[in-house]
């Protein structure tokens, strides 16, 4: 779950055994990721996935971490098309060609993982398929630059550069941020950026990197029911998060996509 452009002090870095936990909760997050991909499809109502998710996720002794969270009413955001992110799951029947974002967090050991995929529904329009595969892309360039020497800027700039030179935009309003003991903590992890600015990445620190691209221009607007962040033109939006640590001067990806795509084939 992203969070808004907000000043928060206090980075916590996190011990060997610490990340650990939050490693064996993203492969309960992973697991919940896949049995939704099990049913997404054509004619499939969004409420159905988020009651699959919270059942998996309770069966495996953890509870949803966006659940209750300032408010929010489900174990997943579901978003669709144009929405970029925090969108509710309910009656909405996924079409054709749609896409849909499926952000989860899971909570567990006094820990959170947190993590988003974006799918495809059946046939996509082939410039749809290629925004998608820029921000995974994008994900891990930016999860690249976690590394001995470089700054949270060194993250955004690598996703921005990498996004934009394919001609996409990204997301201003919201960013990605730390993960530990609360679902959001410092530092910030904007999806823009330059080289060299912001914290210095150091071993220990536990982040959410999550680029929010857009087909057509960055801007958003939230929606009345005040979760929903829509694109402003309407059009599509990709969301693929993953949590990261930085251990030995590098990367340690603790989500994983691996569950998901046996079941998609990707």
């Amino acid at each position: 779950m992203s969070t808004a452009v907000a000043s928060v002090a206090g980075i916590k870095y996190k011990t060997a055994e610490e990340i650990e936990i939050i490693r064996s909760n993203g492969v309960v997050l992973g697991k919940a990721h896949a049995e939704v991909a099990k049913l997404i499809q054509p004619g499939v109502r969004t409420e159905a996935l988020d009651k699959r998710a919270e059942e998996f996720i309770r069966d495996s002794g953890a509870t949803p971490s966006f659940k209750g969270y300032n408010g929010f009413p489900a174990a997943l955001c579901i978003s669709v098309n144009e929405n970029v992110v925090h969108g509710f799951p309910g009656k909405y029947e996924l079409k054709e060609g749609d896409i849909v974002s499926i952000d989860c967090g899971v909570f567990r050991d006094g820990f959170h993982a947190d993590s988003a995929y974006t799918y495809p529904i059946g046939e996509v329009d082939a410039a749809i398929q290629a925004l998608l595969r820029a921000t995974k892309e994008s994900l891990y360039e930016g999860i690249k630059a976690v590394a001995r020497g470089n700054k949270v800027g060194d993250i955004g700039f690598a996703v921005q550069q990498y996004v934009e030179a394919r001609g996409y935009t990204v997301v201003r309003e919201l960013v990605g941020h730390g993960v530990g003991k609360q679902l959001h903590e410092s530092p910030e992890v904007p999806n823009y950026g330059r080289k060299g600015k912001g914290p210095v990445l150091r071993d220990g620190m536990v982040l959410a990197i999550e680029p929010m691209v857009n087909l057509g221009q960055k801007n958003v607007v939230q929606e009345q029911d005040g979760w929903t962040i829509r694109t402003a033109d309407r059009k599509p939006s990709a969301h693929f998060e993953h949590t990261v640590a930085m251990r030995n001067g590098t990367f340690d990806i603790l989500t994983t996509f691996e569950y998901i795509e046996k079941i998609i084939r990707v």
